[in-house]
């Protein structure tokens, strides 16, 4: 029987099994009978068969190829579809032809929630919405704002595509087995156009990433190399401040004005004059 197997380590799974949690979550979705639904992760199923009861059809990933017989059985192929796949490598917007169309659910293996995030902000045209079940610190860093002591990289990079709300705490009671850390459930919804034009993703994510590794610091000496005091000041932005201090669209008249002056060219030592963009050296 599926139900006796036991969580496996290397598929971070900790099986959610509170009725009451698996209602407020299902509560939270509220998914209607004509929703394009997939759920990522649905091991045993317990989420999966209350969705089941609302929608006409169901998709489920699932990576651990010894839950799909249990899962078979929950219901017939023409009401549960299930993809024996690894959800870091599956094409979510190739389910659907429609832009945001696809609400997408899960309890997520802590060990990949991050770069999963990302793997479906990549295809967020087709995604209407997304709630997951993670890591309450995760959670926490996704919801934060400006200023806060959860703010930071993954903040910054999920706030230019998408708006994050936490919902609710769930104890780690709620799971077989019980988790070291409290979990969370989140509510993510990709923005209609990203904020972050395709040209400056690059230097935005640059930018980011620069900012965040030296957040102790000021932004003028965070960002020392990437941009000179006259840039930064060019930006409307206090270099005195420190990386936590800025929304995301701060960030993103820094990448316009990193990006700007690369399309310029470089600063010449000798005259303090820009060069050409993609002038040769002498």
């Amino acid at each position: 029987m599926t139900a006796a197997l036991a969580p496996r380590r290397r598929f971070g799974q900790n099986f959610l099994h509170d009725p009451a949690v698996l209602a407020r979550i299902v509560a939270a979705i509220d998914p209607r009978p004509e929703d394009t639904l997939i759920e990522i992760g649905p091991g045993r199923g317990a989420l999966t068969l209350p969705l089941l009861d609302r929608v006409h059809h169901l998709e489920v990933v699932e990576l651990d190829r010894d839950l799909i017989p249990g899962l078979e059985r929950l219901a017939p192929p023409d009401r549960l579809t299930i993809h024996a796949a690894d959800a870091l490598a599956f094409d979510f917007a190739a389910r659907t032809p429609d832009p945001h169309r696809l609400r997408v659910v899960g309890n997520l293996p802590y060990n990949i929630s991050t770069p999963l995030l990302f793997h479906l902000l990549d295809q967020a045209w087709a995604i209407r919405d997304m709630h997951f079940l993670l890591q309450k610190e995760v959670v926490e860093r996704l919801a934060a704002q400006a200023g806060s002591k959860r703010y930071g990289r993954l903040t910054v990079m999920l706030g230019a595509r998408a708006r994050a709300r936490q919902l609710f705490t769930v104890g780690p009671g709620a799971f077989r087995p019980a988790p070291k850390v409290e979990s969370a459930v989140v509510r993510i919804e990709p923005l209609d156009e990203p904020r972050v034009p395709d040209e400056l993703t690059g230097v935005f994510r640059q930018i980011v990433n620069q900012a965040f590794s030296n957040r102790r610091k000021t932004l003028r000496r965070a960002l020392a190399g990437l941009l000179s005091p006259d840039e930064l000041a060019a930006s409307e932005i206090d270099g005195g401040l420190r990386p936590e201090q800025l929304d995301v669209p701060a960030f993103i008249r820094l990448a316009q004005t990193v990006y700007g002056a690369r399309e310029t060219g470089p600063v010449s030592p000798a005259t303090g004059a820009r060069k050409p963009a993609g002038a040769e050296p002498r």
